[in-house]
């Protein structure tokens, strides 16, 4: 008989644990690139869009909305999990309107990087536009809620930052110009500096409680291991060991701005070992491959390439790592929010 009240003990633990990320977590703010972009870039001109199927074909209506992924984005999925909404709407996107954005908001551009020439790449919205958008969305939510009140769910927010694969393998790895500027390292070290800049903007406005995803293991995304093809498309080492370095580095500069500067809450987001844990062990994760992704053959297709006239698009996408080339599936999206919500973000619970 003791087992039967066990799922109504579940049921009131989860309403408490919702309960009470509503009351400490008024709203998630986002920042980044197409791992948290819910559709900015189906509103300027860029080819770095994905408002077409089969995206979203597992979306809540089954509808594209510019989001990389079959489904929901981690940042959705973190807003749910906190007891918020459960998506999280493209500022750029007329339908809605300060009433929705009061409780979460996205400013991400899928293609843009901490570095300004990386979002010229694709003609995307940079890392300062974005900044410029939160400034502009501050005023219409001041006007909204009133000063004091806009202030402290400012303060109060959660702001979760993910960027930073775009500069690697989509300027430095691909142009010329960073190459010759920098050794990898140097480059780095120039991110990571960026990054900081950054961080201390959206201090100075307000912002307190921040996350900064680390990078993934980019040497395993599909399209990585396409092109490698000397080793046999194993994943590519060396850019792994970039996404480390790099990431060492992000979370030594985290713990350093967290000292310098009062009142901050910030904390780095490892994303890499449990998105190499699921790559390198998908059966564990209830999941089949890991190599290609779900869309069209999934070795090189993502944006327009990846499209309905493209007749190798997997059935189930749950059963696939990555949605596309370079994106991963709403599945492993949501073990690696999970994740994220027991681990680095806990503390904001």
């Amino acid at each position: 008989m003791a087992n039967l009240y066990i799922p109504w003990i579940f049921l009131v633990q989860t309403l408490t644990l919702f309960a009470k990320c509503r009351g400490k977590v008024p709203a998630v703010i986002v920042f980044g690139d197409s791992s948290v972009d819910s559709g900015n870039n189906n509103f300027i001109p860029t080819i770095a869009r994905s408002n077409f199927q089969p995206y979203g074909q597992d979306f809540p209506g089954g509808q594209p909305t510019g989001r990389f992924c079959n489904g929901r984005i981690p940042s959705d999925l973190i807003s749910d999990g906190l007891g918020l909404k459960p998506t999280i709407p493209a500022y750029l996107d007329p339908i809605y309107n300060i009433s929705d954005f009061a409780t979460g908001v996205c400013f991400a551009s899928a293609g843009t990087g901490y570095d300004n020439t990386t979002s010229d790449v694709a003609r995307v919205i940079p890392l300062w536009k974005e900044v410029e958008y939160y400034e502009e969305y501050q005023k219409k939510l001041k006007a909204y809620l009133g000063n004091k009140k806009a202030k402290k769910l400012l303060s109060d927010a959660l702001y979760l930052i993910s960027i930073g694969t775009n500069d690697f393998l989509e300027n430095y790895y691909t142009l010329p110009d960073r190459q010759s500027q920098f050794t990898v390292k140097q480059y780095e070290n120039f991110l990571i500096n960026l990054a900081a800049d950054f961080v201390k903007k959206l201090y100075a406005l307000g912002a307190r409680r921040m996350s900064l995803a680390g990078l993934p293991p980019m040497g395993c995304l599909p399209l990585e291991r396409t092109t490698n093809i000397m080793g046999l498309h194993a994943c590519v080492e060396e850019r792994n060991n970039v996404a480390l370095e790099f990431n060492r580095k992000l979370k030594g500069m985290v713990a350093k701005l967290n000292k310098q500067l009062p009142g901050l809450e910030a904390v780095y987001g490892d994303v890499y070992y449990i998105f190499l844990q699921i790559i390198t062990r998908p059966s564990v994760f209830g999941l089949e491959e890991a190599r290609v992704g779900c869309c069209g053959t999934g070795r090189f297709e993502m944006s327009f390439l990846c499209n309905p006239h493209n007749p190798f698009t997997c059935q189930d996408a749950n059963k696939y790592v990555f949605w596309d080339a370079f994106h991963p599936s709403e599945k492993t999206n949501q073990i690696i929010s999970d994740n994220a919500l027991k681990t680095y973000l806990a503390k904001f619970l």
